[in-house]
């Protein structure tokens, strides 16, 4: 059996009051961002959320990504004995640029980690320009 004798206990209830996420102020999200190839990927740690926790929106050009960690569902038969892992909404915000396929974003969620992959637009890549001279003669550089 655990014993509970934490002089400290209330502050600290008071102190996870104030800094646990709700849907109008949540707790930021950590994340790392990387190119690969033609494609951005964005790599999260929403903290032990399910995966039908997790929101997805873009609008415009704005994504946000929104997770919910909730507490063990309660039963007659459960007292926690500790609770110090954070609850509430976790919730992140990029600002993608108009050289990005918005609409062809891939999302998946494994070990915890939500991993996005935004690919770059055709349109965006570097691609090769012919070039024909006066004479007649064509040469391509790169552009």
């Amino acid at each position: 059996m655990l014993m509970r004798t934490d002089p400290f206990r209330e502050l600290d209830r008071v102190a996870q009051q104030v800094l646990t996420g709700t849907w109008s102020r949540p707790t930021a999200m950590p994340m790392d961002a990387y190119r690969s190839g033609d494609e951005y990927v964005v790599v999260f740690d929403p903290p032990g959320v399910a995966a039908d926790a997790i929101e997805l929106d873009v609008e415009r050009n704005v994504l946000t990504v929104k997770a919910e960690r909730r507490p063990l569902a309660s039963a007659d038969d459960i007292e926690v004995q500790v609770s110090e892992r954070p609850l509430g909404v976790f919730s992140r915000q990029l600002f993608l640029g108009d050289t990005l396929d918005t609409e062809n974003i891939r999302a998946g969620y494994e070990a915890g980690v939500l991993t996005l992959r935004i690919p770059v637009l055709e349109r965006a890549k570097p691609r090769k320009i012919a070039v024909t001279a006066i004479d007649g003669d064509v040469k391509q550089i790169d552009a």
